[in-house]
C-alpha cells in the first residue's frame, strides 16, 4: 500500500536517522503487514545504527549527496563497510575525522576498532591526536615536509613515537601546545538590545569605538537554527564550535558572510551607502537583521578549494611578487642591453616564454583511452623560457632557475629586496619553505592553498599604515576548518597567522573543532547542544575559559587543553 500506519514514503524521507529508528521501534504490525516486513526491518535498523555510530543521526534520509561535507560523505562510506561484515579487507581512510567534533572522534574511532576487531586491516592517515594515540601501530613519515620528507622518521605505538627525538609528531605527543600563546584580547560587548546609558555612553567614548565594536546577527533561523541571536565581535579571533550538524556552517557562512558580503558590497560606493543610511538594502537572508557591520570595508572566504586550476598558476604569480622579480630581471645591464622589457620575463604571454610547451615547463601526450601523460618540455627542459630569455642573470641565476628556487633558498637569495622578500618570509612562517616559487598550483594541497592565500592577506598589512597614508581597509575573514590536513606543527603556525591577521586591526572568524585553535580565540560561540533538529541554539558564549565552565561537549573537551 502507498501508506503504512497513516505515513507515506515522503515523509519518512524527511526524518532524520535518529527519528525513523525511533519511529521503527514503535511500529506495531500485525497479519500479513508483519509477514511482509519480518525480514526487513531487523535490516533497515541495522544500517540506521550503524549511521549513528559514525555520528550521523542528525542527517535527513532525503538530504542531497552534493550539500554533504566531505567527512559527512566520508562517515556514510565507513557506515556501509560497518554493515557489510566483511572480514580480511583492508581499508585506506584519508582523515576520517575531518569536520568532527572531539565528542564524535570517540564514536569514530570505536566504529574502526568495531572494523578492526572483525578481522580487517585499516591503514589510516591522520593529524588527530586521539586518533594517533588509539592506533596500535603509527607509521611517522617526515622529518619535514615537501623534498625534506619521505624518509620513515620512527613507528611503533604512541610512546615509541613520543620518545624519538627526531619525530615533530612525537615531540608534540610529548609536549603539547599551550594555551594561551598570547594574553588574550579583551571583548566588552553590550547587552543584546541595549542602549547605552549615560555613564555608558562616557565609557564608551573612553575605549577606542573600534575595540567596542560587534556584529549582531538576529533570529537566524536557517536550516536548524532557532531563531538564534548571537554578537560576534570584531577585531578579534572568535570561534564558532559545536558537535558536527549543530548549525555552524549555516551560522557563519550562510546567513552571516552571505548577508555581510551583500551589504558591503552595497556600501562601497557613495550612492549605495546613501541607499543604506535611508534603509535600502539587499533582503536579509535567514535572520530577520544583521547590525554593526558599517564598520566593515571587506568580507573575505578564505577556504581549501585550489588557487589556480591551470600549471601557469604558481605560489609567486598568485600572491603577486612575480611581478617584482620580473622587473628586477629586466633592470639589469644585459637585459637593458638586449631591449627586454619586464614582459620578457613572463612564461604566460610574449616572446620570452619557451615556444614549444607555450612556457608551461611540461607537454602534455594525449593517449587514446588513457589519461593523458605530462611530460618535461624537451626544448627547455622545464626551464619555462627560451635561452635568449634565460641567458640574462641576476646575482647568476636565471629566472628560470629562480622559477625552481625553494621558498627557504629564495628568503636568503632576495633578502635585499624587501618587496619580494617580505612574502617569501612570511611563506616560511607558516611553514610553506619547501614549496618552489614556480610549484604548480594543481599539485598544492587544501591546506597549503589556504595559507597561500593567507599569506597573500598578510602581505598587504605590512605596516598600520599604507602607502597612501591610509589605514589597510578592516576586512572580515571566515574560515571554514582551517586545519583540514595540517600536523600539529602546521596548527601551530596557522594560529600564529590567524593572530597576526587581527593583530593589524582585522577580524577573524573561524568554524573548528580543533581544540588547539579554540583555546587561543579571544571569544567562543558554542552551538547545539546537539546536531540537526536537536542543535542550533546557542549553548554558550564567552572566552575559552567560560566555555570550559559551561561544561557544554566542547567546553568538556577543552578542559584538559587548558589545564596542560
Amino acid at each position: 500500500r502507498p501508506q503504512s500506519q497513516g505515513i507515506s514514503i515522503t515523509e519518512l524521507a524527511h526524518l532524520s536517522v535518529s527519528d525513523l529508528r525511533c519511529w521503527l521501534q514503535g511500529l506495531q504490525l500485525a497479519g500479513r503487514d508483519a509477514d511482509i516486513a519480518r525480514d526487513l526491518l531487523p535490516e533497515i535498523a541495522a544500517r540506521l545504527d550503524f549511521l549513528e555510530q559514525v555520528g550521523l543521526g542528525y542527517l535527513t534520509l532525503d538530504r542531497g549527496a552534493p550539500t554533504l561535507s566531505g567527512g559527512e560523505a566520508q562517515r556514510i562510506r565507513l557506515a556501509a563497510q560497518l554493515g557489510s561484515n566483511l572480514q580480511g579487507v583492508c581499508y585506506v581512510l584519508d582523515e576520517p575525522t575531518i569536520g568532527l567534533h572531539p565528542r564524535d572522534n570517540r564514536i569514530l574511532i570505536n566504529a574502526l576498532q568495531a572494523l578492526s576487531s572483525k578481522g580487517n586491516t585499516l591503514l589510516v592517515v591522520e593529524h588527530d591526536e586521539d586518533t594517533i594515540r588509539a592506533a596500535s601501530h603509527i607509521i611517522d613519515i617526515g622529518p619535514g615536509a615537501g623534498v625534506r620528507g619521505g624518509t620513515l622518521v620512527a613507528q611503533g605505538t604512541a610512546g615509541d613515537i613520543a620518545a624519538c627525538e627526531q619525530s615533530i609528531t612525537g615531540r608534540y605527543l610529548r609536549a603539547p601546545m599551550r594555551h594561551p600563546m598570547q594574553p588574550r584580547r579583551a571583548v566588552a560587548l553590550p547587552p543584546v538590545g541595549s542602549k547605552p546609558q549615560a555613564n555608558q555612553a562616557e565609557q564608551i567614548n573612553q575605549v577606542e569605538q573600534a575595540e567596542q565594536a560587534c556584529l549582531i546577527v538576529q533570529q537566524a533561523n536557517l536550516h536548524n537554527l532557532q531563531h538564534l541571536t548571537v554578537q560576534v565581535p570584531l577585531h578579534r579571533l572568535v570561534a564558532v564550535t559545536g558537535v558536527s550538524g549543530s548549525g555552524k556552517s549555516t551560522l557563519a557562512r550562510d546567513v552571516l558572510l552571505a548577508n555581510v558580503q551583500a551589504v558591503v558590497q552595497q556600501r562601497a560606493t557613495k550612492a549605495g551607502r546613501e541607499a543604506d543610511a535611508a534603509g535600502q538594502r539587499p533582503a536579509w537572508l535567514g535572520c530577520s537583521a544583521i547590525t554593526g557591520y558599517e564598520v566593515i570595508a571587506r568580507v573575505l572566504e578564505v577556504d581549501q578549494t585550489p588557487i589556480g586550476k591551470t600549471p601557469r598558476s604558481c605560489p609567486a604569480t598568485y600572491i603577486g611578487f612575480w611581478d617584482d622579480i620580473r622587473k628586477l630581471f629586466a633592470q639589469t645591464l644585459q637585459a637593458k642591453a638586449h631591449g627586454f622589457a619586464a614582459g620578457r620575463f613572463s612564461f604566460n604571454t610574449g616572446a620570452g616564454r619557451c615556444p614549444a610547451c607555450e612556457g608551461q615547463g611540461m607537454q602534455t601526450i594525449e593517449m587514446s583511452f588513457l589519461p593523458d601523460v605530462k611530460v618535461p618540455c624537451e626544448v627547455c627542459r622545464g626551464a619555462r623560457f627560451n635561452p635568449q630569455t634565460l641567458g640574462v642573470t641576476w646575482r647568476g641565476k636565471t629566472i628560470g632557475d629562480v622559477l625552481q628556487m625553494e621558498v627557504d633558498e629564495a628568503v636568503e637569495f632576495f633578502a635585499t629586496m624587501p618587496q619580494i622578500a617580505h612574502p617569501l618570509q612570511l611563506l616560511q612562517d607558516v611553514g610553506l619553505g619547501y614549496l618552489t616559487l614556480g610549484q604548480p598550483s594543481p599539485t598544492l594541497s587544501g591546506g597549503e592553498a589556504q595559507r597561500i592565500k593567507l599569506v597573500t592577506e598578510l602581505s598587504k598589512v605590512r605596516d598600520d599604515i599604507g602607502r597612501r597614508g591610509q589605514k589597510a581597509p578592516h576586512t572580515l575573514y571566515v574560515l571554514d576548518e582551517p586545519t583540514v590536513g595540517l600536523h600539529m606543527s602546521d596548527v601551530e603556525k596557522l594560529i600564529g597567522v590567524l593572530h597576526r591577521l587581527v593583530n593589524a586591526g582585522h577580524s577573524v572568524l573561524v568554524i573548528e573543532h580543533d581544540l588547539d585553535v579554540i583555546a587561543e580565540a579571544d571569544w567562543v560561540l558554542d552551538l547545539g547542544p546537539e546536531g540537526g533538529s536537536g542543535g542550533g541554539r546557542l549553548v554558550a558564549a564567552g572566552t575559552p575559559e567560560d566555555i570550559v565552565r559551561s561544561a557544554s561537549y566542547t567546553g568538556v573537551a577543552l578542559a584538559p587543553v587548558l589545564a596542560r
